[in-house]
């Protein structure tokens, strides 16, 4: 890596950011996923859920059980979750595809009803989430390795984490909320000069922004 500028190359000699470390199961998720914009709200819960899953450990620890977190949260469909018992917890505590958080997995169950009720209030939880993109004043000029790690949580993601908190949802951290942004595409995070900034800008240019 760049000490400077944060990029790496990857084996095909292009520059991206550094974080994927070049194994091929993250620098697919860099390249096709991260930062790309979503309206589906399966996959928005999912994210932000697995994102509070992910505190403590390390994104490639989440991201290699995903597909299992998949299977046992019912493809993170909202409904289903929100209708899981305390059989379902003692189930998914003795699933070691998954983290066996009891915290965290009671977490995702009482969100899955949080998101219902704001899913509900705002037509779709895509709708909720994309309220909160910052405008052009509220994102830096140029996003560099200085920046992202000056500022692992910003004026927005403590907004929308208090405002998740206020509705009743647990593991929602500014932190936590900042990694979904970055996740979800509601900013663009990949470094200058790395070869999925553009891509991504021209996808987001595109995007028709739910309501």
């Amino acid at each position: 890596m760049d000490e400077k500028t944060g990029l790496l190359s990857g084996p095909d000699g292009v520059a991206r950011c550094f974080w994927h470390g070049n194994l091929p199961d993250y620098l697919h998720y860099h390249d096709h996923e991260w930062g790309r914009p979503v309206t589906d709200d399966p996959r928005l819960f999912e994210k932000i859920c697995l994102e509070g899953f992910q505190s403590g450990l390390s994104w490639l620890t989440i991201l290699r059980k995903r597909e299992n977190f998949r299977e046992a949260f019912a493809g993170f469909d909202i409904d289903k979750i929100a209708a899981f018992t305390d059989e379902d917890v003692e189930r998914l505590l003795g699933n070691a595809g998954i983290i066996r958080h009891r915290g965290k997995i009671v977490s995702t169950i009482n969100n899955a009803k949080r998101a219902r009720e704001m899913a509900d209030e705002a037509g779709s939880l895509a709708a909720w989430f994309w309220k909160f993109e910052p405008g052009p004043d509220q994102r830096p000029e140029i996003v560099d390795l200085a920046h992202l790690r000056a500022n692992p949580t910003t004026a927005v993601s403590v907004r929308m984490s208090k405002e998740l908190k206020k509705r009743g949802w647990s593991f929602v951290g500014p932190t936590t909320v900042y990694a979904f942004m970055q996740a979800m595409g509601l900013v663009n995070d990949h470094l200058e000069g790395c070869v999925c900034r553009e891509q991504v800008e021209a996808e987001r240019k595109a995007f028709k922004r739910p309501k």
